[in-house]
């Protein structure tokens, strides 16, 4: 992961945003032998007493459900969009061009929910999906309870309290500003996750330009 302070965001809160805007998270982790299992699952994220945990399920008896049980060790990797960026938008064109993304990874141990903390954590999840919506019939608490006796003896609850915690939100921070206006403008041109990014790059783009302030091309020298 790289570790260049302007592809870090300035406060831990727009970390946890990005991570509840996008909860589905590849979970990975490995065996004693070394052998590497990896699932795609969403997460749910708690704060307690100033600790992370990261909440969600996974089917029992799977390579991951039983590779896990014998090492609990995790790593979660949440993703978000992600685009090429070309050098030859650049105003010196004569480097290597590179790929913007958002990511952060969280590293900690899975501890198994009893079962009463399943069934509170499926209440949280179900909600949090259907917006809400108390009336929806996919809810926990709607669900027939003939589907629930076949399904839940069927999953497992997960918790993972956050160890360490990393991101990259590489977003051409370190370009001047005329290459920053024109990376946007050509991102934007493409649309989909290319046109999200240029979306991130906007956000940043006052306090990385203020009004009145000279650009200075050592600020991101390492």
């Amino acid at each position: 992961m790289y570790h260049f302070s302007y592809f870090k965001a300035k406060d831990q809160q727009a970390i946890l945003d990005f991570i509840n805007e996008h909860p589905f998270a590849f979970l990975t982790g490995s065996d004693l032998s070394g052998k590497q299992v990896a699932t795609q699952i969403p997460f749910l994220l708690e704060e307690r007493n100033g600790e992370l945990y990261f909440q969600a399920h996974i089917m029992r008896n799977t390579d991951h459900h039983k590779t896990f049980q014998e090492n609990p060790q995790a790593l979660l990797v949440f993703t978000g969009p992600n685009a090429y960026v070309s050098a030859s938008w650049y105003s010196n064109p004569q480097i290597g061009s590179t790929w913007n993304y958002m990511s952060v990874h969280i590293q900690g141990q899975i501890r198994w929910m009893s079962d009463n903390e399943l069934i509170e954590f499926m209440r949280k999840l179900t909600l949090r999906f259907e917006a809400g919506n108390h009336d929806s019939q996919t809810i926990f608490d709607n669900l027939p309870e003939a589907f629930l006796q076949k399904m839940m003896p069927a999953i497992v609850g997960i918790e993972i309290k956050a160890d360490k915690m990393d991101h990259v939100f590489k977003l051409s921070q370190n370009r001047d500003e005329k290459s920053y206006q024109q990376i946007i403008a050509k991102l934007q041109e493409q649309g989909g996750d290319a046109a999200l990014i240029a979306a991130e790059m906007k956000k940043r783009y006052t306090d990385l330009f203020p009004p009145g302030v000279s650009w200075d091309p050592n600020r991101f020298e390492s």
